[in-house]
C-alpha cells in the first residue's frame, strides 16, 4: 500500500482489527506490558502493519523497562518519519511510518548507545518478520 493512512481510513477501518486501528489512525497507545512483541526475543525484521514497510531490526530492539517494544534506531533513516506531538500536555516526538504514516509511537533522547534514543514503539503497528 503506497496510500497515506489519512487517505485511506474507510478501508483501514475494515481491515484492521478495532485496536489498531485506533493506534495507527488515531494516535493511540497500548497499555504498557500487553502488546505481543514488548518482550519479544525473535530474531527478525518489524514491518508497519498497514503498508508492511521494514522499521526496526531485532538486532537494535533493547528491554527499556518501558514495557513498549524499543528500538535505538530505524532499519534506514526514511524509515520512519517524525512530527512533533503536543498532546496531553506535553510536548513529545510523534514516529510515523515513512511511506503510509501510520501511527507508531514516540521518540524519546534516553536510549542506549550508540544513537541515545528509544523509539518506543506499540506492538500493534508492528508485524514480525521472523528470520
Amino acid at each position: 500500500m503506497s496510500q497515506k493512512v489519512s487517505e485511506n481510513r474507510d478501508a483501514l477501518k475494515q481491515s484492521l482489527d478495532e485496536e489498531t486501528y485506533r493506534i495507527v489512525c488515531d494516535c493511540g497507545t497500548e497499555p504498557a506490558f500487553t502488546g505481543k512483541y514488548w518482550d519479544c526475543k525473535t530474531p527478525g525484521v518489524y514491518h508497519c502493519v498497514v503498508c508492511q514497510q521494514a522499521l526496526f531490526d531485532s538486532d537494535t530492539k533493547y528491554d527499556s523497562g518501558s514495557g513498549w517494544p524499543s528500538y535505538f534506531q530505524p532499519v534506514t533513516e526514511s524509515a520512519v518519519k517524525e512530527q512533533q506531538d503536543i498532546s496531553l500536555g506535553m510536548v513529545r516526538t510523534e514516529i510515523l511510518c515513512g511511506n503510509c504514516e501510520a501511527h507508531l509511537g514516540h521518540v524519546f533522547p534516553d536510549g542506549p548507545p550508540p544513537t541515545g534514543l528509544r523509539y518506543c514503539i506499540n506492538s500493534a503497528a508492528l508485524n514480525l518478520q521472523a528470520r
